[in-house]
């Protein structure tokens, strides 16, 4: 016999997914602002009693979204180095990095990030975490005792970010797996001693 509360419990987390879409969907053509409670309703098909079961205003669905997300950036950004005691970068493989995956997932929601102003602040917060991972996670083992961890830590994030923005930025033209297998080869190239000869062309 089916455990009434289990399926109760997946009702409400249904009806809540289905809540967030609509928000993240309303905001792809409105500011927040704008965006009434009866919007988000119509546009999940539910009762507006059902919205104010779990939540008092939009904003704490909005913020139920955000927190969504960055749980899940979370889990996908530490993917590769879940199940292993020493994290070797050449050693990893492009199947493992799935935060390109979960972009994807949540494309909508970047969209709206990356591409207007509707969420300012979000940018950063996401920002944030790619930047505290690293140092909360991992320890290196080769550290140049010259370099400032913090400040390495922003440079991997905001390069990671930068291919986000512009994956995002030209509507997602490349596949999650391609991303992943680019940034495997980025992160490769980038341990070498890479020498550069200067184009004179482009000097004057």
């Amino acid at each position: 016999m089916t455990d009434p509360t289990l399926v109760q419990d997946k009702r409400i987390r249904r009806t809540k997914k289905l809540l967030r879409e609509s928000l993240v969907c309303l905001l792809k053509e409105k500011d927040l602002k704008d965006i009434t409670i009866t919007d988000i309703v119509q546009q999940a098909d539910i009762n507006r009693g059902t919205f104010y079961k779990h939540y008092q205003y939009k904003e704490d669905l909005l913020g139920e979204v955000i927190d969504e997300v960055l749980l899940d950036l979370v889990d996908s950004y530490r993917e590769p180095y879940r199940q292993v005691e020493t994290f070797v970068v050449g050693d990893m493989v492009a199947s493992t990095i799935k935060i390109f995956e979960h972009i994807a997932q949540y494309a909508n929601f970047y969209e709206i990030v990356l591409k207007t102003d509707m969420l300012p602040g979000v940018q950063t917060k996401i920002c944030n975490e790619l930047k505290k991972l690293p140092i909360q996670d991992l320890v290196n083992t080769q550290q140049n005792n010259h370099i400032n961890q913090e400040l390495q830590s922003s440079y991997y994030a905001y390069a990671i970010l930068g291919m986000i923005i512009e994956w995002v930025n030209e509507d997602f033209q490349h596949s999650p797996r391609y991303m992943a297998e680019q940034l495997l080869e980025i992160m490769k190239y980038n341990s070498l001693n890479v020498v550069y000869k200067i184009n004179p062309n482009q000097m004057h």
